[in-house]
């Protein structure tokens, strides 16, 4: 039975209001940016705004293979989607955690709603990952 458990790579769940970022160590509170990275060896890395994991995954984990790449839906607090098919708005008049602008939407058309509402800029994951880009 162990050994099966053992196995079972998975998220981990995200304690809000205690945990805190694998990047940053501020506190995870807002359940509209959290995200989480999980090795393809079951270890979970969770983190209080998307850049923190965007960050992250650039800077310690660019060799490491992920199972799991999850950002919060902004529409859905607490839902965890796949960050690479999620669309991301950065957008000046939606302050994130860490001052980025940056929020995650589980389709295209959702990220355009908040963009017309708010205006900036819509971007897939590999552009995320370039606008984001530290030299």
């Amino acid at each position: 039975m162990l050994i099966l458990s053992a196995c079972n790579v998975k998220p981990a769940e995200i304690e809000y209001g205690s945990d805190a970022c694998h990047y940053c160590d501020m506190t995870i509170v807002d359940r509209q940016f959290a995200s989480q990275l999980v090795t393809s060896k079951g270890r979970a890395y969770k983190y209080d705004a998307i850049e923190c994991m965007v960050h992250s995954s650039q800077e310690q984990f660019a060799d490491v293979e992920m199972a799991y790449m999850l950002i919060a839906d902004f529409d859905e607090p607490g839902t965890l989607i796949d960050a690479q098919s999620a669309t991301y708005l950065v957008s000046e008049n939606l302050p994130s955690p860490m001052a980025e602008y940056l929020s995650g939407y589980k389709t295209k058309a959702h990220a355009q709603s908040k963009l017309d509402e708010f205006g900036g800029e819509i971007y897939s994951w590999n552009e995320i990952q370039s606008h984001l880009k530290r030299n």
